[in-house]
């Protein structure tokens, strides 16, 4: 894995944002931080209001004001991405209407996506992220509650939209692990898995899903890492979730990026960085033993956390 950064960069950084619980107010201050420290990275959105209830609601890009805020992100340089329809399970015409809304209010389709676990639709999630005996670890310890329930890859499925993810998305996010360097967690991203065709491209990402786990995986220890590496972090977080509390940024998180800031990473969009890996590597099109490993380093990681 060749990774030489641009202008001389030491490594590079940057952010996926699942839109979960997402409203201006609990991370308006965030993206305020990050613009003013250079960081340009991936916040992703719901296209259409949700109709139904959902674990994790938030503002859609139907909100006009809030619509109004996520371009005006995009024109100073953050990606949009996607993270399915909306907050909760979507069948194939809303999808497609979600896909064509996207594009409308955007002026291309996702390039960047990730699921979203209220969503039956997913592609190639659950136990369908795992083959043989990591599938049946998996399922044993989940208690076999995910076991076919994620169908977006079925085909004739209602829930059907793998041949749309292959003709409009570039990249999705599947593993994600306890490591600040990404890559050196999944050096062969982005990459292809001909088992599960319809996504063309998969990046890991490194487990930042709330402010605590953000801060514990960037401490100054893992920065000084990160950057001696040489190495890429995609942190996969959600900034509605403890950010900010009484319309004030958590001052560790507020502490450790303007440190990391400083290092004069190279700090752009999701797909940026992979489109950089890819054109330095190729499309690299995974083996069956590094799917294995990269099943069971994932597992192994999700059992120890708890979060299975």
């Amino acid at each position: 894995m060749i990774t030489d950064w641009p202008d001389g960069r030491r490594f590079a950084f940057t952010v996926f944002d699942d839109t979960d619980f997402a409203t201006l107010d609990n991370m308006g201050e965030v993206y305020r931080l990050l613009a003013d420290l250079g960081f340009r990275t991936t916040k992703s959105v719901w296209p259409l209001e949700g109709t139904q209830p959902g674990n994790c609601p938030g503002q859609t890009c139907e909100d006009p004001v809030y619509l109004n805020w996520v371009r005006q992100l995009r024109e100073q340089g953050f990606e949009i991405g996607y993270h399915m329809a909306t907050w909760h399970t979507s069948a194939r015409q809303d999808t497609i209407r979600a896909l064509e809304r996207f594009e409308q209010l955007f002026g291309h389709p996702p390039v960047v996506m990730a699921n979203h676990s209220d969503s039956q639709e997913n592609i190639y999630w659950g136990t369908a992220r795992l083959g043989g005996l990591n599938r049946l670890v998996y399922n044993l310890a989940t208690g076999f509650r995910y076991a076919g329930r994620y169908r977006g890859h079925v085909e004739n499925d209602p829930m059907f939209w793998g041949d749309l993810c292959q003709q409009k998305i570039r990249y999705c996010r599947n593993f994600v692990f306890n490591n600040i360097n990404t890559l050196a967690a999944c050096p062969f991203m982005p990459y292809h898995d001909p088992l599960r065709p319809y996504v063309n491209n998969w990046f890991a990402s490194s487990e930042g899903s709330e402010a605590g786990a953000f801060n514990q995986l960037l401490s100054e220890k893992n920065q000084d890492e990160l950057e001696s590496e040489g190495g890429a972090c995609i942190m996969y977080t959600h900034f509605a979730c403890g950010f900010v509390n009484q319309g004030k940024l958590n001052p560790r998180f507020r502490q450790l990026m303007e440190r990391l800031a400083r290092k004069g990473g190279w700090y752009v969009p999701v797909s940026t960085l992979l489109d950089r890996l890819a054109e330095q590597n190729g499309r690299h099109v995974i083996t069956n033993r590094e799917r294995t490993e990269l099943e069971r380093k994932w597992l192994r990681h999700k059992l120890l956390s708890g979060r299975p």
